[in-house]
């Protein structure tokens, strides 16, 4: 049972930077693509970024194209999320899986850009 913990979440003023983690469990992580979800308050969970298996292939939601970057450690188990020019409407909480997703979902971490 694969695991999921993100981490690097917090406060931070419009224009600022946060990097996030996300430290997975398992043996299936190398060989599975994997991605960044968000979830506003009131609003349904959508995609932010995903990158292949092997790093050298990434996509991104058009609304975050140009300011987040999406990497990937196999040899640590981790993917993480470097999110700079930091929006009000980047608020959210932040989560990691699969992609698409195919695994329990983690309990996130809370983004918060204030103006």
């Amino acid at each position: 049972q694969v695991q999921l913990v993100e981490s690097g979440g917090g406060l931070v003023q419009a224009g600022g930077s946060l990097r996030l983690s996300c430290a997975a469990s398992g043996r299936t992580f190398s060989s599975a693509p994997m991605g960044w979800f968000r979830q506003a308050p009131g609003k349904e969970r959508e995609f932010v970024a995903a990158i292949s298996w092997s790093g050298g292939s990434t996509s991104y939601a058009d609304s975050v194209k140009g300011r987040f970057t999406i990497s990937r450690d196999n040899a640590k188990n981790t993917v993480y999320l470097q999110m700079n020019s930091l929006k009000p409407e980047d608020t959210a909480v932040y989560y990691c899986n699969a992609y698409p997703p195919r695994l329990g979902w983690g309990q996130g971490t809370q983004v918060t850009v204030s103006s």
